[in-house]
């Protein structure tokens, strides 16, 4: 779900006490509709405007661009030095101010307001100068895109025209049960409050119908009297929470899944999904949209390449279908064989423009046999044609078993290239898996580009219960260095027969405890394409067993004497691993 009017309310609360009077060392934008201002003290304040607009303080650290957008030039030229003089959010909308008190380059005093239009696709972040002029937005808004409320540089800053309903926090008993006796009864609870009022979500319409009548889907007729007068008892309960701004940073997950997120307990699911209450939104909301930004990432840094991965593994399977059709109609080659001699020995009563011989089998004296022959050769013609295609089909035998076994490895090869990509998480781990299909010939260069300076990827590291490094490779280049560096007695962890990554426990020569063992497979469980399932079989040996086939593609290995253990993956354990 979106960050509402109410939420953000409760956001905005929380952030004032971290926020005000610090200052702002450092602009970032790490990607087209994020900004991250980096804070005196360590914090790091995100503005998003994308598909998932807010605002929070956020623990996350995000790569950025090799070049910072023009945008992010000028935000810093503006902003970097201020201190955030307020934060405010005008009555129950979706944005927010931050007013900053910033010196010019003569050391001048002056205000800058930084504002967060949170409103979905249209969702903004908008720099004003003193006096309320834009001064650079991150979305250009021109007359032709909007006529009631152009946003571009030079123009005042309005507010987005006001919505013609009242807020549901200045609904007043009147003209509450005024709307309600108007209305069509075969509404819904929550759709009479979404008609009448502005400020709630879906989400908390649904939790008031759900306190007030215990279902969600409940129809204004079956409320008699005492159900509403219930109903606006709910509606006062809330409006007093927000007022107080009593809120609890809440959310819920199914099926290890992120759901809905709220300021208050959501109730209206039951034991259908696992609720979790945090102990501050900012978590809250990092928690929350983790996976979700993740397979945006995806979507947008890696499209090009889960393309090209998949088509290259489409097309190979296509071609491994075709040489398995030829190889199969190769292990028919013996009949050949056979046509040719009996053509051979029954040369005596053949003659040319003959259509077809009909001769006994000497391989069964009790059958006799049919060959097809070309009238336009002479029988000798025939019996060689016929082992010049057993000769043919026995070459092509051998030639189709080495293809298809290529083509085979090539297919795997790239699954596991899909894998690392839907693992992906910075910057570099796209820019590694694209160099890799370059070099694997999977992915054209497009002429001669441009590398920027990047810090070098590292594997993603954990620590066990007992104290011992486990890292897990990002990419399979990554793999291959991580068992090639490894000391032969560290124990080497990889899904059985299941795409993921290269797991290596450091064991600095001693034995491992079994717990280690454990928790080291199930990272490695965790990072593989197995990871929604259970009872996962990972496999263990030492590195020393581990070899890598001459030629071979990357992350592609051989190993032997291993020892398996079966484990169900959890991304708490996970987490509580991490470094």
């Amino acid at each position: 779900m979106a960050l509402d009017a109410v939420c953000l309310r409760a956001v905005a609360e929380e952030l004032r006490g971290q926020l005000l009077g610090v200052r702002v060392d450092k602009v970032q934008q790490p990607a087209k509709d994020q900004v991250v201002l980096l804070l005196r003290g360590g914090l790091r304040l995100l503005l998003t405007a994308g598909n998932n607009p807010r605002i929070q303080i956020t623990g996350r650290l995000r790569d950025n661009p090799t070049e910072p957008p023009m945008f992010c030039m000028l935000l810093r030229k503006h902003l970097v030095g201020g201190r955030i003089a307020a934060l405010t959010q005008p009555g129950l909308e979706r944005l927010v101010e931050l007013e900053m008190d910033v010196t010019d380059d003569f050391g001048r005093p002056g205000k800058r307001t930084l504002v967060l239009e949170a409103m979905g696709r249209n969702s903004n972040v908008i720099l004003l100068d003193g006096e309320g002029r834009i001064v650079e937005c991150l979305r250009r808004v021109d007359a032709d895109m909007s006529v009631r409320r152009p946003v571009l540089p030079g123009l005042f800053y309005q507010y987005p025209p006001a919505m013609e309903k009242t807020s549901l926090l200045e609904a007043e008993e009147d003209d509450f049960f005024s709307l309600l006796a108007a209305a069509n009864p075969e509404r819904r609870l929550d759709e009479f409050l979404l008609d009448g009022y502005f400020g709630i979500s879906p989400l908390l319409a649904r939790e008031l119908a759900f306190r007030t009548i215990g279902e969600t889907d409940s129809r204004l007729f079956s409320l008699d009297a005492i159900g509403k007068r219930r109903f606006w008892e709910k509606i006062v309960e809330f409006q007093s929470d927000v007022k107080e701004n009593v809120f609890t940073p809440f959310s819920v997950w199914r099926d290890g899944k992120p759901l809905e997120f709220s300021c208050f307990p959501i109730d209206q699911y039951g034991p259908a999904a696992e609720s979790r209450i945090y102990s501050t939104f900012s978590d809250l909301l990092d928690d929350f949209y983790e996976s979700r930004e993740r397979q945006e990432r995806i979507r947008q840094r890696g499209a090009d390449l889960v393309r090209a991965a998949t088509n290259a593994r489409d097309r190979l399977r296509r071609k491994l279908a075709m040489q398995e059709k030829d190889y199969a109609a190769t292990q028919d080659r013996d009949a050949l064989r056979l046509s040719g001699e009996l053509i051979t020995a029954n040369l005596y009563r053949m003659e040319k423009g003959q259509r077809k011989l009909v001769c006994e089998n000497y391989y069964d004296e009790d059958r006799e046999i049919e060959i097809l022959l070309d009238p336009l050769l002479t029988p000798q013609e025939n019996a060689a044609k016929y082992f010049k295609r057993y000769a043919k089909a026995k070459t092509a035998e051998r030639y189709l078993k080495e293809q298809m076994e290529i083509a085979r490895h090539d297919a795997a090869y790239l699954e596991s290239v899909l894998e690392e990509i839907a693992e992906a998480e910075t910057e570099q781990d796209f820019n590694d898996i694209r160099a890799e299909l370059k070099d694997a010939g999977f992915l054209r260069q497009k002429g001669k580009e441009k590398r920027g300076i990047q810090r070098p990827a590292k594997p993603r590291e954990f620590r066990t219960t007992a104290g011992l490094r486990v890292l897990v490779g990002r990419n399979n280049r990554q793999n291959d260095r991580l068992t090639h560096d490894a000391d032969r007695r560290d124990i080497w962890l990889h899904t059985q027969k299941i795409h993921g990554s290269h797991v290596i426990l450091r064991t600095d020569g001693a034995e491992p405890d079994r717990e280690s063992i454990v928790e080291a497979a199930m990272l490695a469980a965790w990072y593989s394409q197995a990871r929604e399932s259970g009872n996962v079989p990972v496999d263990f040996t030492q590195v020393k067993n581990v070899k890598k086939p001459a030629g071979a593609r990357p992350g592609m290995v051989i190993y032997t004497t291993c020892e398996t253990v079966h484990i169900t993956p959890e991304e708490e354990t996970v987490k509580r691993l991490s470094v």
